[in-house]
């Protein structure tokens, strides 16, 4: 996904329609050249679905564009969703996103990146239009297709919302520009540069922990993983119920796969 007109055209499109046919409410957003980030809500929790629309099309899109049929997306692990336990993890969430440029080395702010990012001036308010891409996508498709960044829940206001996503943001990017290696920041022009085809010499780094909860409250983060912890020991108690052959079994609220596919009987969420 190395930053061009036509690949940051291809995401933003496909991302608007999979946030409008999922009903997912999109808040910040940063598209890097081999991963991207989002600060999503959920409400019809239809996740899951959203991202397989997401990446699923965007990677025949992008594929297509560039001339090639190979497997696209690593095949080593699905995407890592992480929640968030109140408004100031998001504000730290989306600091973080909106920081990945100038925390890979790539470019000292995040604004300076070419792919697609969202401004903290175009948090909670902003509609943005992508155009249906001449490549790939028929002419029954959507010529245009709109993405609105939506206030999350929490904030008194769109001017506080971005205020503090800025703050926070800066300080992310001093601290980056201080760690940046000698070499300094690659910069815009070789990173549009650099081929669309071409792999990293080595692979990256294996980390061992995959977070689903992001808390910094202490209380908080153990209160979160706990209402986890329950919701698993729900879920694996009535999947044995249900493989014993009880049809009628009850799966916790949040249930998905199930639910969706096999209409398994599941709580009223709270």
């Amino acid at each position: 996904m190395r930053p061009s007109a036509q690949t940051n055209g291809i995401f933003l499109y496909v991302l608007a329609l999979a946030a409008r046919t999922h009903g997912v409410r999109v808040h910040a957003f940063c598209v890097l050249s081999n991963h991207y980030h989002l600060v999503v809500t959920d409400p019809e929790a239809r996740l899951p679905a959203f991202m397989q629309y997401l990446d699923g099309l965007v990677a025949r899109a992008v594929n297509a564009s560039l001339g090639r049929w190979e497997g696209f997306w690593s095949a080593d692990a699905s995407y890592s969703a992480v929640s968030q336990a109140d408004s100031g993890d998001v504000v730290r969430k989306i600091a973080y996103t909106l920081a990945n440029p100038a925390s890979a080395g790539l470019v000292r702010h995040g604004r300076d990146w070419p792919g697609l990012w969202s401004a903290p001036e175009l948090l909670g308010t902003a509609t943005l239009t992508a155009a249906r891409p001449e490549v790939f996508f028929s002419a029954t498709m959507p010529g245009t297709a709109t993405l609105d960044l939506s206030l999350p829940a929490g904030f008194a206001s769109v001017e506080e919302f971005q205020r503090l996503v800025g703050s926070a943001l800066e300080e992310l990017e001093v601290k980056a520009r201080a760690e940046a290696p000698a070499r300094g920041f690659l910069g815009r022009r070789r990173v549009l540069a650099e081929q669309p085809l071409s792999r990293p010499a080595a692979g990256a780094p294996r980390r061992t922990l995959n977070p689903r909860i992001a808390a910094q409250d202490k209380w908080k983060r153990i209160e979160a993983i706990g209402r986890l912890r329950t919701f698993l020991e729900a879920y694996r108690s009535a999947l044995v119920e249900l493989r014993s052959g009880v049809r009628d079994a009850l799966f916790p609220a949040g249930t998905y796969h199930l639910r969706v596919e096999h209409d398994v009987r599941c709580a009223v969420p709270a």
